[in-house]
Parts: structure tokens; C-alpha cells; sequence
């Protein structure tokens, strides 16, 4: 046994789900080496923590599998420990600890401290906003809220991360300034909903003034916005986007839907009349600007005449980015006691229809972009091509642009002018200018 007891552990951090949880693991990992500790993320170590999903089935089916094969891999001697954390743990403890008991230990969104403990680190108050970034080194994510006090009938996250907690001016920018240390040119603003930003510090939506103090932060070029809410949105933002080069023309806002009967059950607070205004008056305030947003089929009692005045609007909007998800049925939600009427082969017909629409307007609006040159930024190099992106696109889920590296060397983490060559619907092709 002597020997087991002197084997250095090794920790490594697997994350699942969204940008939120990226953060959190980040901060953990931060937080780990601090205090002394070899810790990695999604690679080999005998020590493994789960930084787990709970938003919907498909990412909660993935989270338990990864516990399941985790606690596979602790019985035939490969790992020594599990650990599991976030949303799924938080939301489904007690039937987790029932099902899956070979896990040593599973903690909520909010027991950073005590997952610290049971890895034998202590929790450094004085880390503020210091984290191991697992981006590549040119772009990081900013939390800049926690929790959401938004009613949407369908969504989970209140339930899992709490109400909303905006994080101080101060705090954002010395994290931010770290950063920038670090060598990080892109900040991504994350929240469940940005719009709120301010509401419980400042008493007063405040994403503005965030935004006045972040842009003074020296080697950050870029500032983009995820995950604006559509009713309340704060207007002085788009003056600020179209003034100052340095927040990119693009915000991603979460629609869900647009027919009316649907979005009074999904409590969005908003109509298709109203929603259709905004969405004009910020191409009028910031011309050129992308609008980046998700929609739902299949919601309990989405008739076949909903789903076409999504679709017909969808055509009628053109979104320059667009995902769509099928309606997942989650316990403790409004929606939850409405029926899941839709069937499944039905969501799914209708989120395809949705997405052969989109790539059709994708494909459109990136063929105006052939022989326009634009400012990108460079993440990595795969394959025989360096990936960059545009102000225009988010990491992951947006447009690439892909440059041959057998004919041009550019060097990841900088900012190069391309020219456009050749497009796809969700690629663009160029060369350095």
C-alpha cells in the first residue's frame, strides 16, 4: 500500500455544457494549483472531477454517461476517485447518490469550497478572478452574472444556478486585466441574461457603464455579447457597440420562438410585434451588425400554424446565425405540467425544416462576403488550414474562416486582414491581405 500513498495526484477537470460551466472549471482549476496541486483539464490524471450539464435530455444523458464511465474506469483501478459537480449534481443529487453510488463525493453549482476540501485545497478568497483558461490563449469568457430571475416556462436554470447575482464593475475589470496580462485579446461576456446586468448592485440595468470601464482595458480588442434577453434590453448598448471598435458589431439573444400563443406559454413577456421592432432598431442603430439567436420547436401545444409563422419569419428576419433545439420536457418547470404533446419525429422534422432554411440564408449572406477583406482573429491551426474568425462570429458555434496553410503562415493568437476567396454556408475561405 506504501506505494500507492506516494504516487502524486494528478486531477483532471472534465467540462460539459456551456460556456458557464467552462468558467466555473476554470476558476476551479485556478483555484487548485494555488494550492499546490497538479491539475489538468480533459486529459489523463487518477483524480477526476465531473463539471457536469443539467439543461436538457441530451446534455443530461452525456453528463451521466461520463459519470458512468468514469466510476467504470475507478472500479477496474484506472482512476483512483470521481468527483462530480454543477448543474446535473445540483439539480438531481439525491437520485444521482441513489443510482450511481461509486462516486466518492458530488457537490452543487455553489460548493466550490467544499469540492476544494475533499481535493485537499483551500479556498483562496484572495484569487480574485484568477483561473487556469482552457481557450485557446487569444480569447476567454467573462462571467459577469450568476443566476437568472427570468420566469421562462421551459427552462431549468433558475432551478440549478439560483437568482441572478451580478459580480461588481471593479471585480469584472481586474479580472479582465489579468487577462489581458495573460495575453487574452477577445473578451466574451457570459451571463444567463446580460440585459440585467446591474439591476441588484447598481439598481439600474448597468451593462453600459461595464461595458465604458472594460474597453479601457489595455491589449483587449475585441468584446463581444452572449446572451441578451429580448424584453428590457438596454438600448445605450448599441450606441456604445456602433461608437467604440473595440465591442464587435454582434449579440447573441435567445428568442425561443415568435408566435404569440406560444410565447405567452412560454412567459417571455413579449410578442412577435414587439420582438420584430427590436430586432429593427438594432440594425438601425448598428448597421452591418450580426444577431446571433436559438429557437425551440415542439413546445407543449405548438400547433403546425405556429411552427409556420416561425418559419415564414425566420425567412423574413435573416438571421445571419441561428440555432434551433426540439422542445426537452423538464421536471420542475412550468412547462412541465403542460403536455409534451409534440411528437418527436414531428420536433424533429420541424427543427430540420428550420435549419435548411437558415443554411439556404447562410449561404446567401456569406457569398456577399467573397472579395470583401475583414479583420480576423487567428484560434488554432488544424489539419492543412489556420482557423481565425471574424468580429462577426463566436468561437465554437459561428462561421471560421479557413486559410491554406500550405501557401500562407499566420500566427495563431493574432489579429491578420483576410481577404474572402470562397465561401460555404457556414465556412469562408481567404488569404492574408
Amino acid at each position: 500500500m506504501r506505494t500507492k500513498s506516494l504516487k502524486k495526484n494528478k486531477i483532471n477537470v472534465i467540462t460539459l455544457g456551456c460556456s458557464k460551466n467552462t468558467y466555473d472549471s476554470e476558476v476551479l482549476m485556478g483555484q487548485l494549483k494555488a494550492s499546490g496541486k497538479d491539475v489538468v483539464h480533459e486529459q489523463e490524471g487518477n483524480i477526476v472531477v465531473i463539471n457536469t450539464c443539467g439543461f436538457i435530455n441530451n446534455a443530461k444523458e452525456e453528463s451521466v454517461n461520463t459519470i458512468l464511465e468514469y466510476v467504470d474506469k475507478k472500479e477496474n483501478g484506472i482512476v483512483d476517485k470521481v468527483f462530480v459537480t454543477g448543474c446535473l449534481s445540483e439539480r438531481y443529487r439525491p437520485d444521482l447518490e441513489k443510482e450511481i453510488p461509486n462516486v466518492d463525493q458530488y457537490f452543487g453549482t455553489t460548493d466550490l469550497p467544499l469540492l476544494l476540501k475533499a481535493l485537499g485545497a483551500d479556498y483562496k478568497h484572495e484569487l480574485l478572478g484568477e483561473r487556469l483558461t482552457t481557450t485557446p490563449k487569444n480569447y476567454a469568457y467573462l462571467k459577469i452574472a450568476e443566476g437568472c430571475d427570468r420566469p421562462c416556462s421551459f427552462c431549468a436554470i433558475p432551478i440549478m444556478r439560483g437568482k441572478h447575482v451580478s459580480q461588481s464593475i471593479e471585480k469584472l475589470v481586474k479580472e479582465a486585466e489579468g487577462l489581458a496580462k495573460n495575453g487574452v485579446k477577445e473578451l466574451i461576456l457570459i451571463a444567463q441574461d446580460l440585459t440585467y446586468y446591474g439591476l441588484d448592485l447598481y439598481k439600474k440595468r448597468n451593462l453600459a457603464e461595464l461595458l465604458e470601464n472594460l474597453v479601457k482595458v489595455e491589449g483587449i480588442e475585441w468584446i463581444r455579447l452572449h446572451y441578451a434577453f429580448p424584453t428590457g434590453f438596454p438600448m445605450d448598448v448599441l450606441d456604445l457597440m456602433k461608437r467604440e471598435p473595440k465591442i464587435c458589431n454582434y449579440i447573441d439573444i435567445p428568442l425561443q420562438h415568435i408566435s404569440d400563443n406560444i410565447l405567452k406559454s412560454m412567459r417571455r413577456g413579449t410578442t412577435k410585434e414587439k420582438t420584430t421592432k427590436l430586432l429593427k432598431d438594432f440594425r438601425a442603430a448598428v448597421p452591418g451588425m450580426t444577431i446571433r439567436t436559438t429557437l425551440i420547436v415542439g413546445y407543449p401545444g405548438e400547433t403546425q400554424e405556429d411552427f409556420e409563422i416561425m418559419r415564414d419569419w425566420v425567412q423574413e428576419m435573416k438571421f445571419e446565425r441561428l440555432g434551433c433545439f426540439t422542445y426537452s420536457h423538464e421536471e420542475n418547470t412550468h412547462a412541465y405540467l403542460l403536455e409534451d404533446d409534440v411528437p418527436e419525429e414531428v420536433k424533429q422534422a420541424r427543427a430540420a425544416e428550420i435549419m435548411d432554411l437558415q443554411s439556404q440564408i447562410s449561404w446567401d449572406l456569406n457569398q456577399e462576403k467573397v472579395g470583401q477583406t475583414f479583420k480576423c482573429i487567428i484560434d488554432r491551426k488544424e489539419g492543412q488550414y489556420f482557423i481565425g474568425r471574424t468580429e462577426f462570429d463566436s468561437p465554437d458555434v459561428d462561421n471560421e474562416v479557413l486559410i491554406d496553410a500550405s501557401k500562407f503562415y499566420v500566427k495563431t493568437g493574432d489579429f491578420v486582414n483576410v481577404k474572402i476567396i470562397d465561401a460555404t454556408e457556414f465556412d469562408l475561405y481567404g488569404e492574408p491581405a
